[in-house]
């Protein structure tokens, strides 16, 4: 697809996703749809207003009324979703940098839309042929105020509160300035826990860390945690649909030992789990373990939802599915991930032992993940032809369900280009640190080689 990507489409604000362009995919939307009433929600990324009005004019001027629900994460707009049986137009970038922004397309049942219902709408946006209403049927517009406390209710009534309040926990949470900012301390506080904050007030220019909850981005939390003696860390990316953690010591937790051991407390033998195909060895694992089946797509929540769905729909059992960076699904709840859900069900954990003993099975491992850009369409493809020659090199097994990754006995390595910025990631794990770095370097020298003769 030429306009969606795996999650959405984004940009650099004003000048890739500007506002002509977001009137004329919530139009277009709005068209195929073909309902009376669309919503639209925002994270607090300075542009997300400007865009937001441009998107409820494309939807106004196709006969759509829009209800418009301010700042709220996108499991906030996905709950709305569900619970009124509308689409929504969400803008945001999720965890871009500040200059960007984006849309992602909800469907009427809360979940977003899938490969063939983006084509669609992709389909009709290029052929560029929304019929617009006349000036006594445009649509009307409503200012829905109560999204926010209904969104936390719904996390209220899921959540075990009673083990949690009992435990009494102290919790530090760093929203990073997003969405989620406005929701999940809220919700922890109501939970009965002790909560401290940073980064906690809406700021779409994201003066306190960058929206990505990546390490190298959270040192603040880490040390909070530490000073303060939290239980543990929480942080959110920019539309809260995401929760990585820290455990009480203040040391970094990763995603994929946070995946692992939530889906170890979910899944029974017969179950099916649904990842990435950066899925951790971790998760491989707890599957072994426990003979459950776990299914690999390509990267992206549209891919995994998509395949959730599929699964359901034949009566399999996925109690829970997702990715390692931080994105987690607990499908009998909702097909949406949802930062502040991820961070209730891990503090269930942790009412029984602390942070560090829950994912403690799960430290064999080591993990590289690298981000190298590029400034046009011909340093892409050198780079992604220089991991294609890599790939016929190498004697390890071959992955190619996204990117290409490298199966080795002793560790992998994945590169693929990304979907929602001009990256290419490389992924690398091996029980050892030297070789999972090692396996990642030698991808990165040949990616950077070609970058540099394209």
């Amino acid at each position: 697809m030429d306009v969606f990507g795996s999650s959405g489409t984004r940009g650099v604000a004003n000048e890739e996703i500007t506002p002509t362009f977001a009137l004329q995919v919530a139009a277009t939307a709005g068209t195929v749809w073909g309902v009376d009433r669309v919503a639209i929600a925002r994270d607090t990324r300075n542009t997300g207003r400007m865009l937001e009005n441009a998107a409820t004019s494309g939807l106004q001027s196709v006969g759509t009324d829009v209800d418009r629900l301010g700042v709220l994460p996108t499991p906030g707009a996905q709950a709305y979703a569900r619970r009124e049986s509308i689409p929504v137009v969400m803008i945001t970038a999720s965890h871009n940098p500040p200059q960007y922004n984006g849309i992602k397309l909800i469907g009427a049942d809360g979940i977003e839309l899938s490969v063939a219902e983006l084509e669609a709408i992709e389909e009709a946006f290029l052929a560029d042929s929304t019929p617009a209403a006349t000036w006594d049927d445009v649509g009307n517009e409503h200012r829905i105020e109560d999204a926010t406390e209904r969104y936390i209710d719904e996390l209220l009534a899921a959540t075990d509160r009673e083990r949690i309040a009992d435990a009494g926990l102290t919790v530090a949470i760093d929203p990073g300035h997003g969405a989620a900012a406005a929701t999940s301390p809220e919700l922890f506080r109501r939970l009965g826990c002790r909560v401290i904050t940073i980064n906690a007030q809406p700021d779409g220019r994201f003066p306190g860390r960058d929206p990505e909850p990546v390490e190298r981005n959270l040192g603040d939390l880490g040390r909070l945690v530490g000073a303060s003696d939290a239980d543990v860390g929480i942080a959110h990316d920019g539309d809260g649909d995401r929760a990585i953690f820290f455990d009480e010591d203040g040391e970094y937790v990763e995603g994929d030992a946070t995946l692992a051991a939530l889906a170890a407390a979910e899944l029974s033998a017969g179950d099916t789990t649904v990842a990435a195909v950066n899925v951790s060895q971790r998760l491989v694992d707890v599957c072994d373990d426990v003979g459950a089946t776990l299914e690999l797509t390509p990267i992206g929540s549209t891919h995994i939802t998509s395949r959730i769905q599929q699964l359901q729909a034949e009566g399999v059992s996925v109690p829970i599915a997702g990715e390692g960076n931080g994105g987690v699904y607990f499908p009998e709840y909702s097909l949406a991930r949802d930062g502040a859900y991820i961070g209730a069900r891990f503090l269930e954990l942790v009412t029984e032992r602390p942070a560090s003993e829950v994912v403690s099975p799960f430290d064999g491992y080591h993990n590289v993940r690298l981000k190298l850009t590029y400034a046009s369409d011909d340093e892409r493809t050198a780079m992604l032809e220089a991991v294609e020659r890599l790939a016929e090199e190498s004697e390890a097994s071959l992955d190619a369900t996204d990117g290409v990754r490298l199966n080795y006995e002793d560790g992998w390595v994945l590169a693929r280009p990304s979907g929602t910025e001009p990256v290419v990631r490389i992924y690398a794990e091996a029980r050892e640190e030297s070789r999972a770095t090692a396996l990642a370097d030698r991808l990165r020298e040949a990616v950077n080689d070609a970058r540099r003769s394209a």
